[in-house]
């Protein structure tokens, strides 16, 4: 199996790329430091990259951003950051991808627990998370060539403890090992159209 992995150096993405390098060709794309690079921000270049990778099985996408402030203070130019970015990003990575994995491929999107019980400064990346839930489920009805589309939806991880347990106080942070297994199911596994959450 031959899969591409947006945003694959980060902190989630480089333990899931650990794990899938051990068993089939990887190929990391990002913004920096990568096999190819690749902002999902821009329709070109996610074709661009796309277009150069013959005999693709699977797009694994961990990226994208979004702006995390109290609501009032939430420009409406706040609000593109996410659509832009983690909204729009993973749904032109599916749209794109689309055309150029093998039959029977897969496309696996990141989403997060905010989408089901966000925390405070939250509304932008709660918003986009919840938004590509829904298109998950839309798109599997439509898609041609037998492609499964599923979106992983993860607690903050062990990783990132440190970093953000301050946002989200009484969270059990979701052990690495558990990380990886949802995206395995994904890529691994049958499923399609599915919202897979690891929230613990």
């Amino acid at each position: 199996m031959k899969i591409l992995i947006i945003g694959g150096n980060g902190t989630i993405g480089k333990k899931v790329s650990a794990y899938f390098k051990s068993k089939y060709e990887v190929i990391i794309a990002g913004r920096s430091n990568a096999d190819v690079t690749l902002d999902i921000t821009s329709s070109d270049s996610i074709e661009n990259v796309l277009k150069s990778i013959p005999n693709l099985d699977a797009i694994v996408c961990i990226a994208g951003e979004a702006k995390w402030d109290r609501f009032k203070n939430l420009s409406e130019q706040d609000y593109y950051i996410g659509i832009k970015s983690k909204l729009m990003g993973q749904v032109n990575v599916a749209r794109i991808g689309s055309k150029y994995i093998n039959p029977k491929g897969s496309i696996t999107l990141s989403t997060g627990i905010l989408a089901d019980e966000p925390v405070e400064k939250t509304t932008s990346a709660a918003m986009v998370n919840g938004a590509i839930h829904s298109f998950v489920k839309a798109v599997d009805l439509e898609i041609e060539n037998e492609i499964r589309v599923n979106a992983v939806s993860l607690g903050m991880v062990e990783d990132a403890y440190e970093k953000y347990k301050d946002y989200f106080p009484g969270h059990n942070p979701v052990p690495m090992e558990k990380a990886i297994n949802a995206y395995k199911k994904s890529v691994e596994g049958k499923g399609r159209g599915l919202i897979i959450r690891n929230y613990e």
